[in-house]
């Protein structure tokens, strides 16, 4: 067995491990806890606000308005990295197009976006079996929120769907590994884990403790993003942060065996 495969298959057994611990066991996080955790809390990744951009406004309306027709089977929410399925359309039907998917990644947005846009109509009047969450790499740059303050934002997001959707499953995908400043400037090479992809990585293992295995789910599929040398390649990633088709394809196969899983 050549070195590739044998990463491959140490892979394939860290995220089956991953699932396996997240979807079978009891969580260690209840949207009980979290609600209380987070009641007057000052964590802005947990404080719902809108973004003033007009194509961002039109695009929240047209989600709303798809939602008010019905039919919602699956819904992805996230940013810019979930907003780029509307470009590989031919593979989102592939692999989602049978469920009745709707599209609600928007470019940019960070937790705090996303919850408010759960709160005005994004999941109004809609029962979908599954949500798909990948969300919290642009609350990572900088200082400006820990690991531990980008978990509370996912798991409000977690907690708001279990709210107004009690009859819909959540998955949470890990935050997909991503380059950093310095290595996405230079264009000659790919990402090696960093500060920011090590607190994505931290905001994801905290949040995935609301994994109870019953409505609540957890999948990690980020290694298989990466080469035999653990390196984020720019033939995956082309800016080391946005998937390319290949990366779209890697996202849909690794997860689609888990949603097949859910939606029945």
């Amino acid at each position: 067995m050549n070195s590739r495969r044998v990463v491959s298959s140490l892979a394939a057994v860290l995220i089956a491990i991953s699932l396996t611990i997240a979807g079978c066991s009891s969580s260690e996080l209840s949207c009980s806890q979290v609600q209380s955790q987070l009641k007057g809390s000052t964590n802005k990744a947990v404080i719902p606000v809108p973004r003033p951009d007009d194509w961002w406004t039109k695009r929240h309306a047209a989600v709303v308005e798809r939602v008010k027709q019905g039919n919602v089977g699956i819904l992805f929410i996230g940013d810019s990295i979930t907003h780029g399925w509307d470009r590989q359309t031919e593979l989102w039907d592939s692999y989602f197009g049978k469920w009745n998917p709707v599209n609600a990644g928007f470019s940019g947005d960070k937790t705090e976006h996303v919850l408010w846009r759960l709160e005005h109509g994004t999941v109004d009047g809609i029962s979908p079996k599954l949500a798909v969450i990948m969300i919290g790499t642009n609350n990572s740059g900088g200082d400006q929120y820990t690991a531990e303050q980008i978990a509370e934002g996912i798991e409000a997001i977690v907690c708001t769907l279990r709210t107004k959707l009690p009859q819909t499953k959540v998955l949470i995908l890990a935050i997909f590994p991503r380059g950093d400043d310095a290595q996405r400037k230079d264009k000659n090479q790919g990402a090696t884990y960093n500060p920011q992809w090590a607190k994505n990585d931290k905001a994801s293992q905290l949040a995935a403790q609301l994994a109870d295995g019953k409505m609540i789910f957890f999948l990690d599929i980020n290694p298989k993003f990466l080469n035999e040398q653990n390196v984020l390649t720019r033939e995956v990633m082309p800016d080391l942060l946005h998937p390319d088709k290949q990366g779209y394809i890697i996202w849909g196969e690794s997860i689609l065996p888990t949603v097949e899983r859910l939606m029945k």
